[in-house]
């Protein structure tokens, strides 16, 4: 064994920021049509009968800790798991998708590699040992990406949102964060941070990046509420498509994207944190919702993401790739794939 090699880092702590979770923040970003003049909101609004007492009741009585832990990454003998590459002469039409875990997935278009929405911390929640606990290691270690050329940063929620993640990232690569509007007051700010509103779009290189609507909300404390913008990624090169929903319920918002953009040759949708169903169907998919949006879509093939690494919510934890499995059977046997593979395995799409 190497005593000088480099140790390799599967989770974080997490970073301490109590400030998020009681200051109000001073946010300034251009105007926008999703915006009321104290907050964001999703074009369709929430269902009458969903009321945050409801919410803190089950908070309160939850149970928060039935999830079996992994202490380790499942991974064969050193030198055998494949790891991601640095890919400088590979074709914009050479495409792998890695799961990290949680929302977080390495996409390598051609020579580029982006991440959406990365977490390595062992707590998604203000300070270590406060928050949902990470359940299994990230796949892939941190030292063993290539270079990061941007960050897709969905919302601000701590379970996507990871400071310790975000400035190790940030130390290494000095790459530029896309995100929504307001989300960079809450970075640090010798960070290079593109916000964006709902279908705004910035050229990188030969790509064009649009952020895309999601129902969902956002906030980090009690003051902050859908004070900043929550959304998800789309990655365009030609006729090619690669769609990250971030974090959403259903909505018609997946047939917009369809109609205003096309098919995506891969869709990362999420399908987990949906128990209980009448409190959590607004701001999350079940599978069977995502089974839907992977239809309304379009999408060629689709990954699942959102389940396994944090207890968010009631249902299992491997309920998610279940009930999944119960949606597509009772579909088309020539319907398009939807896959659900383990931490640190590829997608070569």
């Amino acid at each position: 064994m190497n005593q000088n090699a480099e140790p390799k880092h599967f989770q974080l702590p997490t970073e301490t920021c109590w400030s998020h979770a009681w200051r109000q923040p001073a946010l300034q970003f251009l105007p926008s049509r999703h915006y009321n003049g104290a907050q964001f909101f999703n074009p369709v609004p929430a269902p009458e009968g969903r009321s945050r007492s409801d919410l803190l009741k089950w908070l309160l009585q939850r149970k928060r800790n039935s999830w079996t832990a992994e202490n380790t990454p499942e991974q064969p003998a050193e030198g055998k798991r494949p790891i991601p590459q640095e890919r400088p002469n590979a074709s914009l039409d050479d495409w792998q998708i890695w799961f990290v875990g949680h929302a977080t997935v390495l996409i390598q278009i051609g020579p580029y590699n982006f991440l959406t929405d990365p977490v390595w911390c062992e707590y998604a929640g203000p300070q270590q040992g406060r928050g949902p606990k990470r359940i299994c290691p990230a796949g892939i270690a941190l030292e063993e990406l290539p270079t990061i050329h941007a960050v897709l940063l969905s919302h601000n929620h701590y379970d996507h949102m990871d400071l310790a993640t975000l400035r190790w990232l940030h130390a290494r690569f000095a790459m530029p964060i896309y995100t929504g509007l307001g989300n960079s007051w809450y970075l640090p700010k010798n960070f290079h941070v593109v916000e964006m509103d709902w279908w705004q779009s910035a050229l990188f290189n030969e790509l064009k990046l649009v952020y895309i609507p999601a129902q969902h909300g956002s906030g980090r404390g009690m003051r902050d509420q859908n004070s900043a913008l929550w959304g998800g990624f789309s990655i365009l090169h030609g006729e090619d498509h690669c769609f990250f929903a971030g974090d959403t319920g259903y909505s018609s918002h997946f047939k917009e994207i369809h109609a205003r953009i096309g098919a995506p040759r891969i869709a990362l949708l999420p399908i987990g944190a949906y128990e209980p169903r009448d409190l959590m169907r607004y701001m999350h998919m079940n599978p069977e919702d995502a089974f839907q949006a992977h239809k309304d879509l379009h999408s060629k093939c689709s990954l699942a993401i959102h389940y396994r690494t944090f207890q968010l919510t009631d249902e299992g934890r491997e309920q998610p790739e279940v009930d999944l499995q119960n949606a597509m059977r009772k579909s088309s046997k020539l319907m398009n794939p939807f896959y659900c593979i383990r931490e640190g395995k590829k997608l070569i799409v």
